[in-house]
């Protein structure tokens, strides 16, 4: 039996089984079929099928992200701007720096300046609202008389509005009021000044009870001085603030997920329909727009109702069906399929490589055989600079004493079918640029005229006119201008 004959008979069976694969996608009516091979030797074999469908595969299932349980009430975080309705208390420290034109003293007594001294106090306050609340507060520092030895106490209480943003994180605000700033000392007795309060700060509140606030302020009392205007004597807070019942607020309900999979209905693209991330639909792995659940082949696409993908016999349309061709993902030719193969990878296929071993060397010279070669010498001489040509004084006329050269050029030419050659001409840079250019292209021309005269087809030789555009020497120097007045020849494939 010939190994085309079983071939065939294996593509027969792979064929009939296809079909049978493909009739199993209608739905199941309890008729039985028949399958019959009949191979040319006379033998039938025959079998009977019962028309039922493969067990359904289980699709994937991604399970949806895990939820954190709802805490009973969410609690305050720092985060969370001021609310209305509220105690607040409140304890500080800083410094007091008093105004050098105070009138803190008592009658009969010299005016002198009170020094630098830390400062404490406490505060109460009713916030109304959020932005707006009122407070009272006393304070008391401890100072020294300037250039004595005489120690002191200046200590105040004023009441003032506070408004205030109501912002996350952190709450600047606004304080302005009326109060009294009185002092006791050996050097000064006793006295207190009424007077006004303005300053600013910010709150950052640290729980839902506790926060820290920094105050910037400026007591305007009389000074010494009668008729003269306000002292102002500055003070420079910082401390801690409690917050009483301050509200806590019920969670929202959690948003509905009408499918139970874990994504929020307003982010679920199908919200009746359990499904995976990102999108909260059903998976369909391989796009084939049959669903993982329903799809008996769910990594492959297929057509409806099953999702598996129909046998081809002849993926890569070569003519060369499975299982005979052995490159069933490549396009090639018969017998086997495949496509023509490089060996030796110089990019000639092996069909017409006359070398498929050994790569072909790129050299300009017998390219497209395919084997390793090297120029010739009598062809080496015809690369570069050709000397021995040579022209009349400012023409393209060809002079009598090239004509050894240029028989010679002739020679590889007729010895060598398979290579051309570039002829260019060059001149120096003396005189005009358009004349140069135009005379090199023109002994060029002059050159290739008498080598097509002694029988070479025109078509193995180009011209090219450099011109001064491509000098090997020096322009300055007449023997560099003379090396520059050349004829060069390229060997061409």
């Amino acid at each position: 039996m010939s190994k085309r004959f079983v071939c065939l008979q294996v593509f027969g069976l792979a064929a009939t089984t296809a079909t049978w694969a493909i009739a199993q996608e209608a739905p199941a009516t309890g008729a039985s079929g028949s399958v019959s091979l009949s191979p040319s030797n006379g033998v039938n074999t025959s079998a009977d099928a019962t028309a039922a469908p493969p067990p359904a595969a289980a699709p994937p299932t991604t399970a949806p992200p895990p939820q954190p349980p709802a805490p009973p009430y969410e609690p305050y975080e720092p985060g969370l701007p001021p609310e209305g309705n509220v105690l607040e208390l409140g304890i500080f420290g800083g410094v007091l720096i008093p105004s050098p034109d105070h009138n803190i003293r008592a009658n009969g007594y010299a005016q002198q300046q009170y020094e630098l001294g830390g400062e404490g106090g406490g505060r109460l306050g009713y916030y109304p609202a959020s932005f707006l609340g009122i407070e009272a507060e006393a304070m008391a520092s401890g100072t020294h008389v300037k250039n004595t030895n005489n120690q002191g106490v200046l200590y105040g209480y004023r009441a003032f509005v506070v408004l205030q943003a109501p912002t996350p994180w952190v709450s600047p605000f606004l304080v302005g009021g009326y109060g009294r700033l009185g002092g006791v000392s050996h050097a000064m007795g006793g006295d207190v000044d009424q007077g006004w309060m303005f300053g600013a700060g910010a709150k950052i509140p640290l729980t839902h009870a506790i926060g820290l606030r920094f105050d910037l302020r400026d007591n305007l009392t009389p000074n010494d001085h009668v008729g003269s205007g306000q002292g102002h004597s500055i003070e420079i807070q910082g401390g801690l603030s409690a917050t009483i019942e301050r509200t806590r607020r019920e969670p929202p309900p959690p948003p509905a997920d009408s499918d139970h999979d874990g994504f929020a209905d307003a982010l679920d693209k199908c919200p009746q329909d359990a499904g995976v991330a990102p999108e909260g639909c059903p998976a369909d792995t391989d796009g084939d727009g049959v669903l993982d659940r329903d799809d008996y082949c769910p990594r492959e696409a297929g057509p409806a109702p099953k999702g598996c993908p129909i046998i081809d016999p002849d993926p890569d349309k070569d003519g060369v069906p499975i299982p005979c061709d052995a490159c069933p993902e490549e396009a090639g030719v018969k017998p086997d399929g495949c496509p023509v193969r490089d060996k030796d990878g110089d990019g000639i296929p092996d069909n017409v490589d006359k070398c498929p071993n050994e790569p072909e060397t790129k050299n300009g010279f017998e390219d497209a055989d395919g084997c390793p070669d090297k120029i010739p010498d009598a062809v080496k001489k015809f690369s570069g600079v050709v000397q021995g040509i040579y022209f009349k004084q400012g023409s393209a006329v060809v002079r009598a004493d090239s004509k050894p050269t240029l028989n010679a050029a002739v020679k590889v030419l007729q010895q060598y079918p398979s290579i051309g050659f570039e002829i260019s001409g060059h001149t120096s840079s003396e005189g005009d640029k358009s004349v140069n250019d135009k005379l090199s292209l023109d002994r060029a021309n002059a050159v290739k005229q008498y080598i097509v005269d002694q029988g070479v087809d025109p078509n193995r030789i180009k011209t090219r006119g450099a011109g001064s555009d491509e000098p090997i020497a020096d322009n300055n120097t007449k023997a560099g201008r003379e090396k520059n007045r050349r004829i060069e020849f390229k060997v061409l494939q």
